[in-house]
């Protein structure tokens, strides 16, 4: 009997990264390859990869999501490697590798949402959608994400909606809710407070 513990060495590490779909062939619109063109100039030539964001955030919304071939166009926009570009993508939760919902609900779950009932925020919402968290419901009108720290721990529970913000979300009324966005569109969300409360943003309660 040996004390020594079993070593399979003819196994290997596979790593369970999956790369994105290639996709059609990808090329920015004249309007937006106007505009990356002029905000590259705001970045030293060496540091070219500044605005790797920036081109990112350009393809997303032209298309939509972010696919292969986009990343290895941004690639030669900026003078990188495919690879370079994809280790930015795969990191931000802000950037889809596949088609998303008109609107993406984005539910908080860091500790000051949880304590305030996100979990249950998100199962109401997939309830309501009847879809799980990272799917797109059947009409393409909704994507449901659960998101770490938004950044608003005082206005717990929150959720961003696209680039928009909702604060306060209790699970009873996300049904409302959602049904107020098919009415309603953006005008259903709170926004953010500190561009609402005198003191707190712009200073006028919002206005201008």
């Amino acid at each position: 009997m040996s004390f020594h513990p079993h070593i399979e060495y003819a196994t290997f590490h596979r790593s369970e990264r999956k790369l994105a779909e290639l996709g059609d062939e990808f090329r920015y619109t004249a309007d937006n390859q106007a505009t990356f063109n002029e905000l590259v100039t705001h970045y030293p030539a060496e540091q070219r990869k500044s605005a790797i964001l920036y081109a990112l955030f350009l393809v997303q919304k032209q298309q939509g999501y972010i696919s292969g071939a986009s990343m290895r166009f941004v690639a030669e926009q900026i003078r990188c490697t495919p690879a370079e570009v994809e280790d930015v993508v795969s990191y931000y939760t802000m950037f889809y590798t596949k088609p998303v919902g008109k609107y993406v609900i984005n539910v908080c779950r860091t500790l000051s949402c949880a304590l305030l009932g996100a979990e249950r925020v998100t199962e109401e919402l997939s309830a309501k959608l009847g879809i799980k968290p990272g799917e797109t419901d059947s009409s393409g009108t909704f994507t449901l994400m659960e998101v770490e720290c938004l950044g608003a721990c005082d206005r717990a529970p929150v959720v961003m909606v696209n680039d928009d913000w909702h604060e306060g979300l209790s699970p009873e009324q996300c049904s409302t809710f959602i049904d107020d966005i098919r009415s309603r569109g953006g005008s259903a969300f709170t926004g953010c407070h500190l561009k609402k409360e005198p003191g707190r943003g712009q200073g006028d309660g919002g206005r201008g």
